[in-house]
Parts: structure tokens; C-alpha cells; sequence
């Protein structure tokens, strides 16, 4: 019997093996302990304070770490800090360091590389704030080597999520291109639109992790090329996989499924016409039919959304707004003729191209909008791109993207805030910039938690964005690989990851 394939996956099989450069040497083969993990995009940085994108911390979060870190359930465990306390009135921190704590070049951690490294967030001496997430922070002040003294000017609920960024060496400026940190894996190399690879950090500060010597992000793009990759062998692991093609991997291969905390959307540019026009808005919302999208885009593994914030941040979370634009062709139909586009109008759609499930649903709403009169063109920008000049730049008219989940509410809708650096939506309320403020100042989380559903639903009735899902995330593997953990984030945790055979 003969077996043919066709072109196309031939071509792509090629592909595999030349950017593998064969496939007797990756995935663990031989004497070194080895995984191989699709990813779809490069870093933008690999210095953490200057990265935005949530590809980059998918990959370095292996290798920097924070005061504390996010653990599986979606809490906080210490990390670099070995125990912290908070004065009565909430405008004391005070942490002591963990003992014996190593960067990666060797030398011990001490409480002026945290100083360091939270004043570089800050801008103090630069005057140019990197992170928006430590205004409140009056002083740090470091008594001896292992402690540290965080002293606010007002009270910062959000504070301690925060603290899980990275702590850097203060002897080290060049992150960028030697990037050093304290985590379970160090960096090796970086070649851009092939691959990042880490390996075993054999001095970290938690002696038996991680449980590899080695891990390689393999940059793939093409979904199709990334499948491949995992059916003939040349990678171990497939985050972010289609799910309808789970059935397609057979005997050899496992797989975890759950909700990842990210939300899809459609932002519009609120500072373009016709987008600045609430009706146009509020057509659109109408227009887009999400639970078709969901269908045809996750082929059902999704979470209906109706505001910037996945249920898996239950206790914040509004239900219902989910239900506010059910899909009505007439009545976004009229409220475009109120808004004087009667005929509709023509827009673009601007996608990251490395993102196929965000290319896939852009081509789905086309179709959706072509029904109430609006032509949409998709552009497709290539990733690096669309950060620069759309989500830095502002420069576009309507784009899809996930922004990914975070352990507390305030970075995620902080993003729609009037003075928020990254706000691309050109979103502005003065009403949600005060309960944002207020939520940030509450230290009581039931208190809080009623603040954030009430700019939820500001941002739900003003239609800020299109907010579609919270796809399900999907990771397959080769059935010897084992110890993976999945998080409420847009990670990748390697060091509990290890190989059977």
C-alpha cells in the first residue's frame, strides 16, 4: 500500500526539519535532558521592565522572578522574599529576603538589587516610570542586606501582585541582550524567529527544581507547521493548540484543557470617527455574533464575555453583561442611520498574523458586519509590528488581540484608563478613572470587588470594545512528558516539567 501526501504538508514537514535542524536532536534524544515547547511569536524584549508583550513572559518567567510569584491556583507563594508582614494601616511592607538566593551569574541577591530594580519600574532616577503599578510607592528603603521596607503614600490593594516582578541585578544594564535573573532556568540563546533556549539553573535557590536541563521555545507561527512539529516528534509540547485537532494526535500524546483568563476583543480606535459615535459602537456589539464566533472560531471552547474580564476572576467578575448586545442585525442597522452611516462604512481590521485563532475570528466578523452594511478589510501585521505601531502607537482602526489575565483586577482594567500609557482602546470615562482609583485604595477585597463590577458595566454600556471570549486553552504533549502545570496566566512554567523515559 502507498501512502501519498500532499504538497502542502510536505512543504511544511520540510519546514520542521529545517528549522529543528533534525529531528535526532531535539525532544530529549540522547544524554541531555531535553523539551522542546511551541511557541508562536518572538520576544519583544528580553528585558522584563521594558516587556509588554504576554508572549515574552510566556517564555521568561522561567528565568526572572519576583519577591513572590503566582502559583497554579492563581495565588501568591514567597519567591525571592522568604516572608513578609504589613503594618495595621496598610502603608508598611516590610520583606525579609530568602537566604542563599543567586543570580544567574553568581552572586547573591540582596535587598539594594530589589531597591534597584523597583526604582527602575519607577523611574526614580530616570524620571521615566517603566510599570504604572508603583505610583503609590513613597520609599523603599533597606535597613540591611536582607530586608526591605516598602512605604506607601496611600494604601495599594493591588501592591503584593505587583511584587511578582522581576528583581534584576543592580551590576547588570545590559538585560536586553544578557538577561539575568534568579529563576529556576538561566538564558542561553536567542535567535530570532527560530528559537529562546533556557537551561537548569543548578544553583537555584529551591534545590530540586527544575527537573530538565534543558528547555527550547520553539518559535512556529504556522499552527499547521507547529502541529506537525508535534506529530513527527521535533517538540514535546503544544500550548494553545486547535482544539478540533486534539482528536487528530492519537495514541502517544495527552492533553489538559481549562479556562487561560484571557480576554479577546475587538478594540476600536475611540479617538477615530466613526468609532468616537457611542451608536457606532453599540451597532457593532450588536452586529458581532459571538456565540457564532465561538462556534466556528473555538469550535465551542469558550467563555462568553461581556466586559475586560474573564470568570475565572470569579469573585470580580459581573455576570451578565455578557447578555447586554445580543446579536440584532435591525437594530444595529439603525443605529448606524441615527449615527448618519445609513450606508454603513468602510474600516479595517488590523491582526497580528502570527495569531491564526485572532485571524480566524477577524474573517468570521467580516462577514458578520458585511450584514448591517460595514466593509471591513483584514490587514495582517506581523507581531512585531502591531506592537509598535498599534498597540504603542495607537495607529489603527479596529484590531483583535488577548489580553491576558492577571492575579488582581487593577492591571486589568487599569488598561482603560484615561492616563494609562498602553491604553490603545483611547478609552476615557472620568467616572471609571474614580472607581478604578477608589478600587485601588480599598483594602476590604468585597469592597473592591463591587467597585470593579460597576466599571465593568460602564465599560460594558459604553461599548469600549468588542469583548468577545475567554478561549479555553488547550495544551498537548507527548505522552512521557509529565509534571505541567496550567495557570490563570499567560505562562509557561517549565520547572516542574519532566520526562519519563
Amino acid at each position: 500500500m502507498r501512502i501519498k501526501f500532499s504538497p502542502l504538508y510536505l512543504f511544511l514537514l520540510v519546514l520542521v526539519l529545517m528549522v529543528s535542524g533534525g529531528l535526532l536532536l531535539v525532544g530529549g534524544k540522547g544524554s541531555e535532558n531535553k523539551v522542546v515547547v511551541v511557541v508562536p511569536q518572538d520576544p519583544d524584549y528580553l528585558d522584563p521592565h521594558q516587556a509588554s508583550a504576554a508572549g515574552t513572559y510566556e517564555m521568561m518567567f522561567n528565568v526572572y522572578e519576583g519577591l513572590l510569584k503566582p502559583t497554579p491556583e492563581g495565588g501568591l507563594s514567597p519567591a525571592i522574599a522568604d516572608s513578609y508582614s504589613i503594618s495595621q494601616d496598610g502603608l508598611t511592607y516590610t520583606f525579609i529576603l530568602r537566604k542563599g538566593v543567586k543570580f544567574h551569574h553568581g552572586r547573591e541577591v540582596t535587598a539594594d538589587d530589589v531597591k534597584f530594580s523597583l526604582e527602575r519600574l519607577m523611574g526614580t532616577h530616570t524620571g521615566k516610570p517603566l510599570s504604572p503599578f508603583f505610583e503609590k510607592v513613597k520609599t523603599i528603603e533597606t535597613p540591611d542586606s536582607r530586608r526591605v521596607i516598602i512605604k506607601l503614600k496611600e494604601v495599594d490593594a493591588s501592591l503584593l501582585s505587583n511584587l511578582t516582578v522581576a528583581i534584576v541585578p543592580q551590576d547588570n544594564l545590559n538585560l536586553n541582550t544578557h538577561p539575568i535573573g534568579t529563576g529556576p532556568f538561566r538564558f542561553v540563546e536567542y535567535r530570532p524567529g527560530q528559537r529562546l533556549i533556557i537551561e537548569k539553573f543548578k544553583d537555584y535557590w529551591e534545590p530540586k527544581l527544575p527537573l530538565v536541563d534543558k528547555v527550547e521555545f520553539r518559535i512556529i507561527p504556522d499552527r499547521e507547521a507547529a502541529l506537525i512539529a508535534l506529530k513527527t516528534g521535533a517538540v514535546d509540547i503544544y500550548p494553545r493548540i486547535d482544539n478540533e485537532r486534539i482528536e487528530e494526535l492519537g495514541d502517544g500524546f495527552c492533553h489538559l484543557q481549562g479556562m487561560q483568563n484571557l480576554v479577546q476583543v475587538m478594540a476600536m480606535n475611540l479617538k477615530r470617527k466613526p468609532f468616537n459615535d457611542l451608536r457606532v459602537r453599540q451597532a457593532i456589539n450588536y452586529a458581532v455574533n459571538v456565540d457564532e464566533i465561538i462556534q466556528m472560531a473555538a469550535f465551542g471552547f469558550g467563555t462568553k464575555l461581556g466586559s475586560g474580564f474573564s470568570p475565572a476572576m470569579s469573585m470580580f467578575y459581573e455576570p451578565g453583561l455578557e447578555e447586554l448586545y445580543p446579536n440584532n442585525v435591525e437594530k444595529a442597522k439603525k443605529l448606524l442611520a441615527e449615527a448618519g452611516y445609513k450606508d454603513g462604512f468602510r474600516t479595517t481590521i488590523s491582526v497580528p498574523s502570527n495569531y491564526s485563532f485572532h485571524v480566524d475570528t477577524a474573517q468570521i466578523i467580516v462577514e458578520q458586519l458585511k450584514k448591517v452594511g460595514i466593509e471591513a478589510r483584514i490587514e495582517l501585521v506581523e507581531w512585531a509590528v502591531w506592537l509598535q505601531r498599534i498597540y504603542k502607537g495607537r495607529d489603527y482602526e479596529m484590531t483583535i488581540t488577548g489580553l491576558a489575565g492577571k492575579l488582581d483586577p487593577l492591571p486589568v482594567l487599569i488598561r482603560y484608563t484615561s492616563d494609562y500609557p498602553n491604553n490603545f482602546f483611547n478609552y476615557s470615562n472620568p467616572e471609571f478613572d474614580i472607581l478604578n482609583r477608589q478600587a485601588a485604595a480599598e483594602s476590604d477585597q468585597k469592597k473592591r470587588a463591587v467597585l470593579y463590577k460597576k466599571a465593568q458595566r460602564i465599560l460594558a454600556e459604553e461599548a469600549a470594545a468588542v469583548f468577545i471570549m475567554d478561549p479555553h486553552y488547550t495544551v498537548a504533549f507527548k505522552e512521557n512528558i509529565a509534571g505541567y502545570k496550567m495557570y490563570p496566566l499567560y505562562i509557561q512554567d517549565m520547572s516542574t516539567v519532566y520526562v519519563t523515559e
